[in-house]
């Protein structure tokens, strides 16, 4: 069930990241919805999979300065590539708060001796 949330969750924000690069969106904080859902997909984020998401929250916003060159539709590809990479970086954000997390539980777990 956690899975195909998390997937329907970084369906939507790929396409609001799309969408929300060619078309104003009033009233919404689509920086913020794309991080929230990106948090909620990395609930279902497989933990070894975590270096190559690292490397797409870094990428990103270099691949989106180089779109942005294209003339006639470099702005709205770089923001495509800003809007993924928030994303991204919701879901690693979540995996690195469930890795605190589990590290902190062993730890205690550790010291409890259970």
């Amino acid at each position: 069930m956690l899975n195909k949330i998390g997937a329907i969750a970084r369906l939507v924000a790929t396409l609001l990241a799309i969408i929300a690069a060619f078309v104003a969106i009033p009233a919404v904080n689509v920086g913020l919805v794309l991080v929230v859902l990106g948090l909620i997909a990395g609930l279902a984020y497989d933990g070894e999979e975590s270096m190559r998401l690292f490397l797409v929250v870094l990428v990103l916003p270099f691949v989106g300065k180089a779109l942005g060159t294209i003339p006639a539709v470099g702005g709205q590809l770089s923001a495509v590539a800003t809007n993924l990479a928030l994303a991204a970086a919701g879901v690693a954000a979540m995996v690195i708060a469930r890795r605190v997390f589990d590290n902190s539980k062993n730890d205690v777990t550790g010291l409890t001796g259970k």
